[in-house]
């Protein structure tokens, strides 16, 4: 997903530079992008910025831990978040999921409710919460392998496809990626929480502009 957002801000005409934050250097080079290596955990000083993007997740299973995966998908995403505040963003962005919810009984969706809350907490002027669905795209490249069930609902959503409502259908990364930048940066006061169906064809519509 975060490969998906910084190709559309590095194609995106209206974005005069991109820093991206990340464990490990990505093998893509351009003039707008610089890259910094940081440990989530004690960002350093970031630049001045205009908007914040965030697409940081993992899974408990990849995670090892429920510790590990929280550490991630609220610690980390809310360090993001507070360093950008902190150095002059008024609006932000965060991929987020389907049934997020705060007081949820599933652990996965409970943080990332929380996370949502607590992001819209910190004094942004617009925050952008797109909740996709199944995504759709190649995860080799992200080394997050296929999962058997997602396989089985792709099957099952091409064969009810028109059974099904628009925000549970599966989602093209580059669908919400779009979606996510054309909402922060119309950067409507306040919180806005976009969900899947939403977000479909969103990369088209881009391309239309």
């Amino acid at each position: 997903m975060g490969r998906a957002v910084l190709a559309a801000l590095l194609a995106d005409k209206h974005t005069s530079a991109v820093h991206s934050l990340g464990r490990r250097t990505q093998p893509l080079t351009h003039p707008k992008l610089t890259q910094h290596i940081v440990d989530f955990a004690a960002l350093p000083e970031l630049p001045q910025i205009d908007d914040v993007f965030i697409c940081l997740g993992t899974t408990i299973k990849v995670a090892g831990s429920q510790a590990a995966f929280r550490a991630v998908d609220y610690d980390a995403v809310m360090a993001i978040a507070q360093a950008g505040r902190a150095r002059g963003a008024t609006k932000l962005g965060v991929v987020s999921a389907m049934g997020a919810d705060a007081e949820s009984g599933v652990f996965y969706n409970r943080v990332k409710g929380e996370v949502e809350d607590a992001i819209a907490q910190l004094g942004y002027a617009s925050v952008s919460i797109v909740r996709p669905s199944l995504l759709v795209g190649d995860r080799g490249p992200l080394n997050q392998p296929e999962r058997s069930g997602e396989r089985i609902g792709l099957m099952v959503s091409k064969l009810f496809k028109p059974l099904i409502p628009a925000n549970y259908l599966p989602v093209q990364a580059e669908d919400v990626a779009a979606g996510l930048i054309q909402a922060v940066k119309a950067g409507k006061p306040g919180v806005q929480r976009i969900l899947s169906g939403a977000l479909q064809g969103a990369a088209a519509r881009a391309a239309a502009v």
